[in-house]
């Protein structure tokens, strides 16, 4: 039977596409990759509009830049993570280290938790600058507006469960290290080998292997030249 550490089988093996495509974590992933494109595309292509008092374009997001500029920054990073993220999780089941893979579970749990966070600010100033927009913007770029709220939310319950799924194949980690390592100093269950020099005969006294067997002679003799 192969040790496993974090779900996945230490001894390594082969990329299986299916069992890849259907975990949650690359359904999740995907899916968050598709709502970062969402926002910050929509942001580039559609989020800056000219007022008709001034000529530079602003921001459709009650004429505030930063927040613009921070839902373009939090979907171009969530971009990028989740592409990593699926590359390291193809190459996942191949590490045989569990150290390794310790690092990296705990480096998804983590980024994952704080991108929900980001994501939660972002959903917060989007929707509260949104809310405070002059009808005249909202008539031009209403549709646009609501997509990058929505799917800002969205995203919020996705890197959500990432850091669930994250969390869940750390504690299996850890409840399979703790399974199969046992102390040999505190463990009582098996007793020592035996012997491999111990005798299968009689346990009473035995004569020292280099004692003369004879009888000595009770006068000294010299030697014979």
């Amino acid at each position: 039977m192969q040790s496993s550490a974090y779900g996945a089988s230490l001894a390594g093996g082969a990329f299986d596409v299916v069992h890849f495509v259907k975990q949650p974590q690359t359904i999740l992933r995907c899916l968050s990759w598709l709502f970062s494109i969402v926002v910050f595309a929509t942001i580039t292509a559609e989020g800056y509009i000219n007022q008709t008092v001034e000529e530079n374009a602003k921001c459709i997001f009650n004429a505030h830049d930063s927040a613009c500029s921070y839902g373009v920054g939090i979907g171009v990073l969530a971009f990028m993570a989740c592409v990593f993220f699926l590359i390291v999780d193809a190459y996942f089941p191949q590490i045989s280290n569990a150290k390794e893979r310790k690092v990296i579970v705990l480096g998804d749990l983590v980024f994952s938790g704080v991108w929900a966070f980001l994501w939660f600010i972002c959903f917060c100033v989007l929707a509260n600058q949104w809310s405070k927009t002059l009808d005249s913007t909202e008539a031009v770029a209403g549709d646009a507006a609501r997509a990058i709220v929505s799917f800002s939310f969205f995203s919020i319950i996705s890197w959500g469960l990432l850091c669930y799924f994250a969390l869940e194949r750390y504690r299996q980690g850890v409840n399979e290290f703790e399974q199969e390592y046992r102390d040999p100093a505190n463990d009582q269950s098996t007793p020592y080998p035996p012997s491999p020099y111990a005798s299968s005969g009689p346990t009473g006294y035995q004569q020292a292997p280099f004692s003369n067997n004879q009888e000595q002679p009770g006068e000294y003799q010299p030697p014979t030249y």
